[in-house]
């Protein structure tokens, strides 16, 4: 061991992700909705309890200015680049309201949306937590060698195409490149999704960030550290995230054309009956009612209730919806695409099948024994899939000695005075014996084949698969009968692997092989076909197409940081089933908001037509404004009763 020697990389640490974590009151735009919503609380108790003015008024004063100088502030900027938008209107419309007297109604609409900027910023900041977060999967040194057969310890940025780095056990890769020489086996999940370490020989391909087994590896760097793949996912979760959805881009024009109405009805009203001999006092009076009934307040709690006690009831049966957008999005989706390791399956491999030779002697019983006992001091996935199913099954495992592991073909040990080796099939065969049968059944149903000989001579072939969840093919079927049409399966597993499940869970269009670049383009595919398209995945991998989607659906209980955040909801127990059920939940959600929505347009229309065509009396302006508010509202919170979520499992199918 020389002295250039680095600590094998490890993943990041839970606490280490927690303070990559920006605490909410670290964005200033949480602070002031906190200020802003902590001055009105207090005042309106005061005003509640009939304190004097000069108690609660000034409180409603830091309301206003806590939570209104920032929208105040884009909203004057954006009026230099001759824009309006609804947020400066709002401010408008407060001090209007407070200029006729109507104080605590301007500071709660100052309130409302100080809190939605929050939350919006908080959003925002999470996301790129865990984008930055990813790059730590990547080592930040690696062990160059030199052309004299020197060790150099080098940051991963210095690396350049061509060059050799030794990759030692439990090291992280630290670039994309190709092995050159050693045996070892690889967990790539982070990159391909694949439940399995990934045997790795000379010739074949590796990538930052993955984790080196038990094998040591001379590799040749064959792509700098800002191109590898795990640099581009990082990129593409950006660029994906920054992409506006057409509904996005059609409510910024609809509050364009919305803001410049309101500004010059609002004038319209004031200035017309001013210049026609009107008295001011009155002119101005009937442009602060108007101001008041016009404004969208009715308009934005006809849509919030309804998606957020949908949020609220998803929340219950283990769905966190990030947001209410989210929330209306997820009704739209027409198409949905889902990862297979750990989505469809649980991700944790499982023996599946114990087939003894005919000629070992064997039975199913004492093959899992023999094969336990040897794996049992190996600390490969495999082996430990292995031990488990013998502990499951009871068996009792006797002492190993001489336990020796050989990365990429298996290990041998002593056990009752036999040599019991476990391992790849080709590998451990050389020509003895021929246990072809069963090593090509399993291998065509997608099986991991695993070959178990005694005393050199084959004995018996174990199966080792990844366990479908219980819920996935009923899941399908809910999905295909909600959207119309057959999920997709997107993965980077093998094809017969996932034409295997596929077929078990009646899914027809089969993607397999499928990088994170790949995985992109086929939702980009599906999307420039028509397809609303949702993405359910659970990796690293997964994450830029969790962003491209129109939504993106994460596992929660194993799902990776960066594709937790990066999704617009998470499955928090990870119940395949929550997914139809939310989708029908949202579209329930969304039909609230359209009646809401033609209530909220019908109260504005009435009343401003009173406004304009006669004399709306103040207190009855602002009694119908507020009326309509609380109609909406309550509507909308109906969809917080259990009855709601269970109309949505019924519409989706279960």
């Amino acid at each position: 061991m020389t002295s250039t020697l680095t600590r094998p990389a490890s993943p990041p640490r839970p606490q280490d992700a927690i303070r990559r974590r920006t605490r909410v009151l670290a964005l200033p735009e949480a602070r002031w909705a906190a200020a802003a919503t902590a001055f009105f609380l207090l005042a309106l108790v005061l005003q509640l309890a009939g304190a004097p003015a000069w108690t609660w008024g000034p409180l409603y004063a830091m309301s206003y200015c806590t939570g209104g100088w920032e929208p105040g502030r884009e909203g004057l900027k954006a009026l230099r680049d001759k824009t309006l938008d609804v947020d400066l209107l709002m401010i408008v419309a407060a001090l209007g309201a407070a200029s006729i007297g109507q104080v605590m109604d301007g500071a709660l609409l100052i309130v409302i949306f100080a809190t939605s900027g929050a939350l919006e910023a908080l959003a925002t900041a999470r996301t790129a937590d865990s984008v930055r977060g990813l790059l730590d999967l990547a080592p930040a040194t690696a062990t160059r060698l030199t052309a004299d057969g020197g060790e150099q310890t080098v940051a991963v940025e210095e690396l350049t195409v061509g060059d050799i780095v030794l990759v030692r056990p439990g090291e992280r890769v630290g670039a994309d490149g190709r092995v050159l020489d050693g045996a070892s086996e690889v967990d790539q999940a982070t990159i391909t999704g694949e439940p399995l370490p990934v045997a790795k020989e000379p010739g074949d391909e590796v990538f930052a960030g993955t984790l080196n087994g038990t094998g040591a590896l001379r590799v040749r760097v064959e792509r700098d550290a800002s191109d590898s793949v795990i640099a581009r996912i990082v990129r593409m979760v950006e660029e994906a995230s920054e992409t506006k959805a057409p509904t996005q881009l059609f409510i910024e024009k609809v509050e364009q054309r919305y803001s410049i109405g309101m500004v010059a009805a609002t004038l319209a009203v004031f200035l017309v009956p001013l210049a026609l001999g009107a008295a001011l006092t009155g002119s101005l009076l009937r442009a602060m009612t108007f101001m008041i009934v016009a404004s969208p307040c009715a308009v934005v709690l006809a849509t919030m209730p309804p998606l957020l006690s949908a949020i609220a009831n998803a929340g219950r049966h283990g769905v966190l919806v990030k947001s209410a957008v989210v929330m209306e999005r997820l009704g739209q989706v027409d198409t949905v695409a889902l990862d297979k390791t750990g989505t469809l399956t649980e991700g944790t491999p499982r023996v599946t099948d114990v087939t003894p030779l005919t000629d070992s002697g064997l039975d199913a019983a004492a093959l899992l024994t023999l094969a336990a006992a040897a794996e049992h001091p190996s600390e490969h996935p495999l082996a430990r899939a292995i031990v488990a199913a013998a502990r499951e099954r009871g068996l009792t495992l006797p002492d190993t000695e001489d336990f020796d592991s050989t990365p990429g073909v298996g290990v041998t040990a002593g056990v009752d005075g036999h040599i019991v080796a476990v391992g790849t099939p080709a590998r451990l065969l050389n020509g003895a014996g021929d246990p072809a049968a069963p090593v090509v059944r399993l291998e065509e149903e997608g099986r991991t084949a695993v070959l178990v000989t005694v005393d050199g001579a084959p004995a018996g072939v174990l199966g080792i698969a990844d366990r479908l969840r219980p819920d996935a093919t009923a899941t399908i079927t809910s999905l295909a009968h909600l959207t119309g049409t057959k999920p997709v399966l997107l993965t980077g597993d093998n094809p017969r692997a996932a034409a295997r499940l596929a077929a078990e869970v009646g899914i027809d269009d089969v993607r397999a092989g499928l990088l994170p670049q790949h995985k992109v383009a086929a939702v980009r595919e599906l999307q420039a076909a028509g397809r609303t398209v949702m993405v359910v995945g659970d990796g690293v991998n997964d994450a830029p197409a969790l962003a491209a989607a129109h939504s993106g659906v994460a596992m929660g209980r194993a799902g990776s940081d960066l594709a937790l955040e990066t999704a617009d909801a998470v499955i928090v127990r990870d119940e395949l089933t929550t997914v139809p059920a939310v989708i029908a939940l949202s579209r329930q959600a969304r039909r609230l908001v359209v009646q809401n929505l033609v209530v909220a347009g019908v109260f504005i229309a009435a009343l401003v037509t009173w406004d304009l065509a006669g004399t709306l009396p103040l207190p009855l302006g602002v009694l119908g404004h507020e009326g309509s508010t609380v109609l909406v509202g309550l509507n909308g919170l109906r969809l917080l009763r259990e009855a709601a979520w269970q109309r949505a499992e019924r519409a989706s199918g279960h």
